[in-house]
């Protein structure tokens, strides 16, 4: 299955901004935010939702938990509060695990 996030963000090939790295996970500000703090948290490897968790690898999983836990600390420090969400079926835009960490508002 295709997306945007294997097709053009993972590969470098869409410009985004990089928030953080490590060698499975990328979290990187939203080229359309929703909200005026926005970030994105993406496994490399495809999975289309949190419901096929079981096809990644437990290390993956680590991984990706331990980098959203990451970037709430740094937004929430930084404004006093975030969100975190990840989206299921018909509210899933992109089918692509992805988590939104996000403040309502920039202060």
């Amino acid at each position: 299955m295709s997306d945007q996030y294997c097709d053009s963000v993972i590969p470098g090939l869409a410009k985004v901004e990089k928030f953080l790295e490590t060698e499975t996970v990328l979290a990187f500000y939203a080229r359309q935010p929703l909200w005026p703090v926005h970030i994105l948290v993406i496994p490399k490897q495809h999975i289309t939702s949190i419901l096929d968790f079981e096809t990644l690898d437990n290390a993956v999983i680590a991984d990706l938990l331990k980098t959203i836990a990451n970037v709430a600390r740094q937004v929430s420090e930084k404004h006093g509060r975030c969100r975190v969400m990840t989206n299921v079926g018909e509210y899933q835009h992109t089918k692509h695990l992805h988590w939104h960490i996000y403040c309502e508002d920039d202060d």
